[in-house]
């Protein structure tokens, strides 16, 4: 039986001890996608939603120089006429929440993130980047109009550095200093334990019972576009829905086991 992830070509995935790995790995073109890989990357996001076996994920670029700087330019043809009534938005298939993946998604951020990449930032849970990473919003100086992805921001980063980020295109670059005071990233590490630390956090989530883990995260998700009582509401709705039975009882295990490791502090 097929899983919808032998052949890819465009993407690496590996799966261990219950932790997803997906690597873009286009390295030669920055990571860019093209529609080979907005493909195989919806066939991926699939495959995990649907997967018991895995329980996190780790989203990342092969390489040092990119995670991703959005859509491949040389794959747009030549004298391409933008119709607005035909145009499909990539957004729709990069993305995990757009795919309904309620796993929680770390992305590990190894060079530029630009453009097209803040679908992925923008609906991952988690985003740690190395020291050297930089982010930027080319669109303006193409030419085009920087929608779907600063709006996608803004629900991660204040209004005006996405503002900022937007209006200013190519000339400016977010560092990952000032992308972790904004908001955008969590944590910045050496670019030589930036998988290390991607991995150890989605070793200590997938610990976690499962139910409990996917049920939060899709409550926080829903409920951070409502109003406070609404928000609340909502919250008691998924607090019904993911407790389970199954799911207390092994939260109640690992309590009486005492075997946790040690936490990390950042």
């Amino acid at each position: 039986m097929t899983t919808g992830v032998e052949q890819l070509t465009t993407i690496e995935f590996t799966v261990d001890a219950g932790i997803a790995t997906v690597t873009l790995n286009r390295p030669d073109v920055h990571n860019s996608f093209d529609n080979v890989m907005l493909d195989e990357l919806l066939r991926v996001w699939h495959h995990i939603r649907h997967s018991d076996e895995i329980r996190a994920v780790v989203l990342t670029g092969r390489g040092d120089n990119a995670f991703c700087t959005g859509i491949d330019r040389s794959t747009i043809p030549e004298g391409y006429v933008y119709d607005p009534l035909t145009y499909d938005d990539p957004g729709k298939v990069l993305g995990p929440k757009s795919q309904e993946v309620w796993k929680p998604v770390i992305a590990a951020v190894n060079g530029m993130a630009c453009g097209g990449a803040f679908y992925l930032l923008g609906e991952a849970d988690v985003v740690i980047a190395a020291e050297h990473a930089t982010f930027f919003d080319p669109h303006v100086s193409y030419g085009l109009v920087a929608a779907f992805e600063p709006i996608l921001l803004m629900r991660r980063v204040p209004f005006g550095d996405v503002l900022r980020m937007a209006l200013t295109g190519v000339q400016e670059r977010v560092s990952a200093a000032t992308a972790m005071r904004i908001g955008l990233v969590s944590e910045v590490v050496a670019a030589d334990q930036l998988m290390t630390t991607a991995r150890q956090l989605a070793e200590t989530i997938a610990s976690q019972p499962a139910a409990a883990v996917q049920a939060t995260l899709r409550t926080l998700w829903a409920a951070r576009d409502l109003p406070g009582a609404q928000a609340t509401q909502l919250g008691n709705m998924f607090l019904q829905l993911g407790h389970t039975t199954a799911a207390m009882e092994e939260g109640q295990q690992l309590f009486r086991s005492g075997t946790r490791p040690k936490p990390r502090i950042r």
